[in-house]
């Protein structure tokens, strides 16, 4: 039961996530005309890119804990807590983080790749480029941060709430949290384990903000 201790990380990770995109929105309009328009282009940009940055910190949180997190969720998550109760709905909204981290995971694969070739091929240049590299980096992984911040405090809920009902006296179920574990790692494209029961169908969830 050792992921129930990162999750209170995975919930501030989550807010931080939220706060980054909330204070970007408190301001953005201010560099664009009444039409929506940036006036101000360089002051846009470079709020964006500020943003991104913080998002990105919290996003790299979440590829730490977060399958970690998610394979107890699922093992110790019975079918019915699926259909109805207090984390039901918290449990169809992250339905779709196995998705989310394992393309968050894959940018950040890709950013460890280029800075190794990087100091291989002109050494001495990482601080040249690594700024540009980075800006880019995070741009890219905004779009999963902002799928992080609807979906992670799902995680988070859901993890507390578990963590609280099962009592550390109980044993482990080791075989489910193992296959839960495999389904949930990013980049992991093996056989996938049986799905949870599906929850009977509902309406989308309204559409969220982000620019």
């Amino acid at each position: 039961m050792a992921w129930r201790q990162h999750v209170p990380t995975l919930a501030s990770a989550a807010a931080g996530i939220r706060q980054a995109s909330d204070a970007w929105d408190a301001i953005s309009d201010s560099f664009c005309d009444h039409d929506g328009w940036p006036i101000d282009e360089k002051g846009y940009a470079d709020g964006k890119v500020e943003r991104d940055a913080e998002a990105w910190k919290h996003v790299e949180v979440f590829l730490a804990h977060g399958p970690e997190v998610l394979a107890g969720v699922r093992a110790a998550a019975s079918g019915a807590d699926y259909v109805e109760g207090p984390i039901s709905e918290d449990l169809r909204r992250i339905r779709g983080i196995d998705t989310t981290l394992e393309r968050a995971g894959e940018i950040h694969n890709e950013w460890n790749q280029v800075m190794a070739l990087m100091d291989a091929s002109q050494p001495g240049s990482r601080e040249m480029y690594a700024s540009r590299a980075e800006e880019i980096r995070n741009s890219e992984g905004w779009h999963y941060a902002d799928e992080l911040s609807y979906q992670g405090p799902a995680l988070a809920r859901a993890g507390d709430y578990l963590a609280n009902r099962v009592g550390p006296d109980q044993p482990p179920r080791t075989e489910r949290a193992q296959v839960a574990l495999a389904r949930s790692t990013p980049g992991n494209r093996g056989t996938p384990a049986a799905s949870p029961p599906a929850p009977p169908a509902s309406d989308p969830p309204p559409p969220r903000r982000s620019r």
